[in-house]
């Protein structure tokens, strides 16, 4: 257990992860430890800002209460709102950075696929506090109806499909495309990797640049692109080059067959350096294409679950770099702990605000912090995750609609609520590949 000013600095059972040993690494890696033993130490600071991840809708005054709630009879700081305030911009941004790449990467037996380990590149974005410094870094984002009432940045992650964890990510103004900032991701890719992504990632320059990773890719393109053959596959498929890079090109067309209402049908251009057809079947990579959504998810329980919707808090550019890294830093941990607890097969399965809100009780109760505590491997944000599985992930064919109205006024517009039993043909150039 941590003594004296340190006490405060915990995360609750998810300390386990995000260790001191971690913390005071990041720091020193940053050269970020105090001199001289404050009431705030750097390491405190730290695990302040990354509870704030897990109470996104309270201020740090608030914050700080809850991490001290179970600390009974531990003579411990009372700071006021400035002085916490003044001990995150003594620390600044490198600590967490650091930090966050220490934790990241894929948990531990991260599922894979025909031996490669399923990636997902994408990009989101988030609103900061409306003030000239934010708006000065990261910009409005705009539209028909004018430019958006706060600032706005973007946010570009890759994440392993299955646990969700978090490969790597970057940030900054919204004025920068995605696949701009996509090339600072690649680091992170390497031979034995697979990476999915939508439409507005298959530029030629940057599916040769993740070629040149040693990574394979399976990138979906715009319908209406000319892509030349230059050989044929027994699947439907057809050799082709982009740049001096060889693909695989598959054109499938995906009908949807309802049980009970009209069928759907939508097609699909995607781009492989998987060009062995007999091992890597045009009809199998369409199936796994499907698990790009995963990365989807991730941003839904990092904008939806965690914050709620909510702006981010920082008033400053710093601010909101610092409170970005604890917010990866903080969902990782709950992957990791999801993961750890669930096993990639059941991990789809797993309630993510489940883990949430069992860490943010671990954090008030102090858990494994205490001495003489006993540590469970798994803990209590595991067994709470594994004892309440989600019900299995019904196929979806059309876009979520909300069931009941939140609002007391009703929903405009006819929307068909009725659940249909489907089957699903992938047809590749014309062949019936997949059916009933």
């Amino acid at each position: 257990m941590p003594a004296g000013p340190f006490a405060p600095g915990h995360l609750g059972e998810l300390t386990q992860i995000v260790s001191f040993d971690l913390v005071d690494a990041a720091l020193e890696n940053a050269r970020a430890v105090q001199r001289r033993v404050r009431l705030l130490p750097s390491r405190v600071v730290v695990y302040l800002l990354l509870a704030g991840a897990l109470f996104a809708e309270l201020g740090y005054e608030q914050v700080w209460a809850r991490m001290t709630a179970g600390l009974d009879g531990i003579d411990i700081a009372d700071p006021v709102s400035s002085a916490l305030a003044q001990a995150r911009r003594r620390i600044g941004v490198k600590p967490l950075r650091e930090l966050f790449n220490l934790v990241r990467g894929p948990a531990a037996g991260a599922a894979r696929w025909r031996g490669l380990l399923v990636c997902a590149i994408d990009g989101t974005s988030m609103f900061t506090p409306d003030t000239p410094a934010n708006v000065a870094a990261f910009g409005r984002g705009g539209g028909g109806n004018g430019p958006s009432g706060y600032p706005m940045l973007r946010v570009l992650t890759v994440v392993a499909c299955g646990t969700r964890t978090v490969l790597d990510a970057v940030f900054g103004t919204l004025s920068v495309g995605e696949t701009n900032y996509a090339p600072k991701l690649l680091g992170c890719l390497h031979h034995g990797m697979l990476l999915l992504a939508d439409r507005n990632f298959a530029a030629a320059d940057l599916i040769e640049a993740v070629a040149a990773t040693g990574a394979d890719l399976l990138f979906r393109a715009k319908t209406n692109r000319k892509v030349p053959v230059i050989g044929h596959c027994g699947d439907g498929s057809w050799l082709s080059r982009i740049g001096t890079t060889t693909v695989r090109v598959i054109d499938a067309q995906i009908f949807v067959r309802l049980a009970d209402g009209p069928p759907r049908t939508e097609r699909y251009l995607l781009i492989t350096t998987l060009t062995d057809h007999r091992r890597y079947h045009a009809a199998d990579l369409v199936t796994l294409y499907h698990q790009r959504w995963e990365i989807e998810t991730s941003y839904l329980e990092l904008k939806s679950t965690i914050l709620g919707g909510r702006v981010l808090r920082a008033r400053t550019p710093d601010g909101i770099a610092q409170e970005i890294y604890a917010l990866l830093i903080t969902y990782q941990a709950l992957r990791i702990a999801i993961s750890e607890a669930t096993g990639t097969a059941t991990t789809d399965r797993a309630s993510f605000s489940i883990a949430l809100n069992t860490a943010r009780d671990q954090v008030i109760q102090a858990a494994d912090i205490i001495a003489d505590t006993t540590i469970d491997f798994i803990g209590k944000i595991g067994h709470a995750v594994r004892d309440h599985p989600l019900p299995a992930r019904r196929s979806r064919t059309c876009p979520r609609v909300v069931k009941r109205a939140i609002s007391k006024h009703r929903a405009k517009g006819d929307i068909d609520r009725n659940s249909y039993k489907i089957t699903i043909d992938v047809t590749i150039n014309g062949k019936l590949t997949t059916g009933p």
